[in-house]
């Protein structure tokens, strides 16, 4: 491509509807080629002109199974959606990576200094640096660029914003510099490493995992360095069913050591048996020494463990099913995982506060749903958003009760997109 506004006329005039039509589909392409146009502006408006810029996508995601499982080497089972995080990028000649994005100031980050920064942690910078950092320990290149971003994957809406972008980065990096030779597996464990050691939150694989291979993915973390992948065949327009995700609108931004909590506590069941995750401890041990556990570990501990190897069970149960087509039985599970993270997992709800919106949400999504669809939480929960699976029929009148709860746009109704980070050409 060439500066900036020949590429802008190209979008706008229909030259780039291809590209926005593989990624996107048909009927998003009004809206993309809008939106795309208006990257083209910021990006003038942020950097000036550039020639050679390039776009790039890395969707947000949606878990439908496997909550909090990845993290002590469970499965999953996930699904990139329609929501992205878009960039517009230009090599640069020098060692910085100046990324802006639409509403927040941008962050310019000098690739010389590749070790985390203490006034860095949770800031978007520290995921730049720390994808760079992976990039160059496993031997891939990097260098400068400018970017512009905009992303409509919600923040705090366990659709995971902050996975979208470090495997957006990721993304820009790998095509820019490396021919776009760098798997979608190894994209998603350079993001991960990004948020674990320079962004300073415990994450586990899943969310990046999602976000850059794409469509509905089986995830088996047994080997977390080698998860085993595997595509689900099954076409969701044709079930009669809504994918929805309702976002309470509640911030979970400093939530961040109940997260970590699970996952620890879940870690400290298997340390009790000489074991670093539930995945390498059997369940029956666990079962058998009820009694040990409590006295030691206390009972949420243990409870989540329970959680662990019900819902791990339960994934492979999913895909069965929605493989042979029966998606009564998967809502049926849907409904048994949302209610094994309410009460042993217990994380639909936060105990430094009393307020409790997405069991609200959930209340009144059983109230409607029961006998016809699905609830369950959504992400890492405490707050944020539930998972409804709406039949098509009830569509309307789950979005006006739900919005009419959380305010309008507060229910999103999806679909699953089959591509994960890739360069939209």
């Amino acid at each position: 491509m060439s500066d900036i506004k020949e590429t802008k006329k190209m979008i706008t005039d229909g030259a780039f509807d291809s590209a926005l039509v593989r990624v996107y589909g048909e009927k998003e392409l009004d809206v993309q080629r809008a939106r795309y146009a208006e990257l083209c502006t910021l990006f003038e408006e942020k950097t000036g002109d550039a020639d050679g810029i390039r776009f790039f996508s890395a969707p947000g995601r949606t878990e439908v199974c496997g909550n909090h499982t990845d993290h002590n080497h469970g499965r999953v089972l996930a699904a990139a959606i329609n929501l992205d995080a878009v960039a517009c990028a230009a090599k640069t000649d020098g060692n910085y990576i100046r990324v802006f994005s639409k509403g927040y100031p941008g962050d310019v980050v000098d690739i010389n200094v590749l070790t985390p920064q203490a006034d860095e942690k949770d800031r978007s910078a520290s995921l730049v640096r720390g994808v760079a950092a992976r990039f160059v320990q496993l031997g891939y290149k990097i260098g400068g660029f400018d970017a512009v971003t905009v992303n409509n994957v919600l923040k705090g809406s366990g659709m995971s914003s902050s996975a979208s972008f470090e495997v957006l980065v990721g993304t820009v990096l790998n095509y820019l510099y490396n021919d776009g030779s760098i798997s979608a597996v190894e994209i998603a464990q350079i993001a991960q490493y990004a948020e674990n050691v320079f962004f300073g939150k415990p994450c586990g694989l899943m969310d990046q995992m999602a976000c850059s291979v794409g469509s509905f993915v089986e995830i088996d973390f047994a080997d977390p360095l080698k998860p085993v992948i595997t595509p689900v065949d099954f076409d969701f327009a044709s079930c009669g069913h809504a994918l929805c995700i309702v976002d309470t609108r509640a911030d979970h931004a400093d939530l961040t050591d109940e997260y970590a909590a699970i996952r620890s506590e879940m870690e400290a069941v298997a340390g009790f048996f000489g074991k670093k995750c539930l995945r390498d401890t059997p369940e029956q041990e666990v079962l058998d020494n009820l009694g040990a556990l409590r006295e030691k570990l206390g009972e949420r501990p243990v409870l989540r463990a329970i959680h662990f190897y019900e819902d791990d069970r339960r994934v492979e149960k999913e895909a069965a099913a929605l493989k042979k087509g029966d998606f009564e039985t998967f809502k049926s599970l849907v409904i048994d995982s949302g209610n094994s993270s309410y009460m042993y997992n217990q994380n639909v709800f936060s105990v430094k506060s009393s307020a409790q919106p997405v069991s609200l949400a959930l209340a009144v999504s059983h109230r409607l749903l029961e006998g016809r669809g699905a609830w369950r939480v959504h992400g890492g929960g405490f707050a944020g958003t539930i998972q409804a699976f709406v039949p098509d029929e009830l569509l309307e009148k789950y979005k006006t009760v739900m919005e009419g709860i959380f305010g309008a746009g507060a229910c999103y109704v999806l679909s699953v997109r089959p591509f994960g980070g890739t360069e939209v050409r």
